[in-house]
This record gives structure tokens, C-alpha cells and sequence, in this order.
């Protein structure tokens, strides 16, 4: 399996973030990316390169023009108010609540920001927008590669990418490099694309920017909102609108959930994807379901992952795999690798 390589990734490399009332350091780090990399390479699972050349105006596809241009400028905005700032990653500390406006775009920076950030967990730096956009290069790639021919493609890259929507980040995310890839399948003419979501935490910002298109399937099986993270999307009756009513399918489960239990809500996803006739399948790859997993809460074993690859495989569709979340970052490597070489031996 080709391996397409954000090699920028390390240049989003934020300090803290906050949790459960204080600043701790972040778990989403450089050394995640670094660990499925060695064990890709250590199992020789395929070639690893550097994107193509891509074209940023598909960016606007699947995200809105002024939020696009917010990222692009953030990080500058925020050195030019104080020079000191530079020695600081950017948090939010205002949001709009349910009433207020969101149609008038503030002047002030700090009003900006929280007009397109839903957490106070994701700090945005010097290297956030080389990384992001380095990211979706590789999705973008990786969806070449599989309309080219072959089987099945890998984008390495973070910051992850499922949580940000068309408008807002969040959640680690700033582009939704999962989404990138389903629109580039679309465009290179996958009549149908489904995106299925394995990450523990369900992939609110995809499934906005999807939840009124027929044309892109969304199923996802995650942690139950009502306990976990994003929260506020994810639940069972979220089926789509407008056209896109019966093309989102979430499977929320409880904490706690084993494999056996899991790996059948993985089956109906799968099942659901089949019956709406996809052509292509996008891969949200999170190993957060991990046992070990610090911000987590099923417990799947690495042996598991690769049963997780050989049903995936088993949908026979061309498949883009997008790295999502997973913080256990001594053990991502592996399970990550695992998910990956359980789908190339059983396909």
C-alpha cells in the first residue's frame, strides 16, 4: 500500500491545551505521526512519498471562503496585535452561543477566532496552515493514486482532520483532509463516495459538511455523544436532510464497548455503505478505540486492528485511508500498521 507523507506535520506542534480545567500538554503531538511512520517502515508495507502539487482551490469545495482565509492569515493577525505573542500558541476564550449572530464577521481577532473554533483544545501556531494545507495535499494525492488504479492508498498526516467542518475547527482539526479525498473521488468521477468514520469520536465536522449530499455517504461509530466528545452531534437519529436525508449513519456505543460488539456496528456501516451503491470508500483511521487510549473509552487490542483491515477490505471498494486520532502514542504505530496490513493480506 502507497503511503502519501505529510512531512510538514511536525511544524503544527502546539504546547497545551485545555482539559478538564487546566493547560496540560497536548496529546496530539508530532510523535504520533513519527510512530506509524517507523512501523510502516519496519514491515515494509509499501512506498512512502510526498504529495503532488495540489491545487488549494478544491479547499473551497468542502470549506467556506472566509473561514479559508481566516486560517490562512491567523497565525500572522496574531504576532501583528503584540510581537511578544510569538512565543504563544493561539486559544479561543469567546464563542457565540445559540442567538447570537454569526453572519456579521467581528473586526476584533479575538472575536474571529472563537466565531470559528468549537473547543478550547486546539491551539493554532506558526506552522498550522503549512501543516493543514500540506495535509489535504495528501488526501488529495492519496484520492489520485486510488483513481489511478490502484487498490487502496495511505495519507500520513496531521493534524487530523474529521472534527473541522466547512466553517470551524476544532477537536485537533482545521481541515478535513477526509472530506478533501471524498470530493477528489467525486470529481475524478466516483458516481457515489461513503466515508466511514472509526475514530472513537464521532466525525461532527464531516458529517456537516456532507449531511445535505447524496452524493458522499457518511457512517460513523463512535463513543455515545451524550458522554463524549464532540458532544453536541453523533446520535442515531442524525440520518441527512434535504438530499442528503438517509445518507448519514451514525452508530453511537457506550464506553466500555469490547470488539466483539464494535466490529458488529462496524459490519452495519459497512452494510449501509453497500446498500447506497458507494464506488469509493474514504477511511477516517483513528485508533483512539484503543484499550490503552488516555482520552478514550472502548477497548480494542491491537491484535484487533487487524480484523478491523480485513472487513474493511472485505467491501471491495478502491479505498482512501485518512490518519485520524489515537493517543497512546507508544502503541499507534502498531495499530495503525495493524488496520492497514490486515486490509492488504485479505485483499
Amino acid at each position: 500500500m502507497r503511503t502519501i507523507l505529510n512531512d510538514r506535520h511536525s511544524r503544527h506542534r502546539g504546547r497545551f491545551e485545555m482539559f478538564r480545567g487546566e493547560l496540560v500538554p497536548c496529546f496530539e503531538k508530532p510523535d504520533r505521526v513519527d510512530h506509524v511512520l517507523a512501523e510502516l517502515q519496519r514491515r515494509a508495507l509499501g512506498p512512502v512519498e510526498a504529495p503532488d502539487a495540489f491545487d488549494e482551490a478544491l479547499l473551497a469545495k468542502v470549506h467556506n471562503a472566509r473561514y479559508l482565509a481566516f486560517l490562512a492569515g491567523a497565525w500572522d493577525e496574531w504576532v501583528a496585535l503584540d510581537p511578544a505573542n510569538a512565543q504563544h500558541n493561539v486559544l479561543p476564550s469567546y464563542w457565540p452561543a445559540p442567538g447570537m449572530r454569526r453572519d456579521v464577521v467581528p473586526e476584533r481577532f479575538a472575536a474571529r477566532l472563537g466565531l470559528y473554533c468549537f473547543d478550547a483544545g486546539s491551539p493554532l501556531m506558526a506552522g498550522t496552515w503549512d501543516a493543514a494545507r500540506h495535509g489535504a495535499a495528501c488526501a488529495w494525492t492519496a484520492a489520485q493514486r486510488v483513481l489511478a488504479g490502484e487498490r487502496a492508498a495511505f495519507a500520513l498526516t496531521r493534524p487530523p482532520g474529521h472534527h473541522a467542518g466547512a466553517d470551524f475547527f476544532g477537536g485537533y482539526c482545521f481541515l478535513n483532509n477526509a472530506a478533501v479525498a471524498a470530493q477528489a473521488l467525486r470529481d475524478g468521477g466516483a458516481a457515489r463516495v461513503a466515508v466511514l468514520d472509526i475514530d472513537y469520536h464521532h466525525g461532527n465536522g464531516t458529517q456537516a459538511i456532507f449531511y445535505a449530499r447524496s452524493d458522499v455517504h457518511v457512517a460513523s461509530l463512535h463513543g455515545d455523544p451524550r458522554n463524549d466528545y464532540p458532544y453536541y452531534l453523533g446520535h442515531a437519529d442524525e440520518r441527512g436532510e434535504g438530499a442528503g436525508l438517509g445518507f448519514n449513519h451514525n452508530l453511537p456505543l457506550p464506553r466500555g464497548t469490547e470488539f466483539d460488539a464494535w466490529q458488529g456496528a462496524l459490519a452495519e456501516a459497512l452494510a449501509g455503505i453497500a446498500a447506497v451503491g458507494a464506488q469509493a470508500l474514504v477511511v477516517s483511521l483513528g485508533v483512539d478505540t484503543f484499550e490503552g487510549d488516555p482520552i478514550s473509552g472502548f477497548v480494542l487490542r491491537s491484535a484487533d486492528y487487524l480484523r478491523v483491515g480485513e472487513q474493511i477490505a472485505r467491501a471491495g471498494l478502491p479505498t482512501v485511508f485518512v490518519f485520524e486520532g489515537g493517543y497512546a502514542v507508544a502503541e499507534i504505530g502498531v495499530n495503525a500498521v495493524n488496520v492497514l496490513e490486515g486490509f492488504v493480506q485479505a485483499d
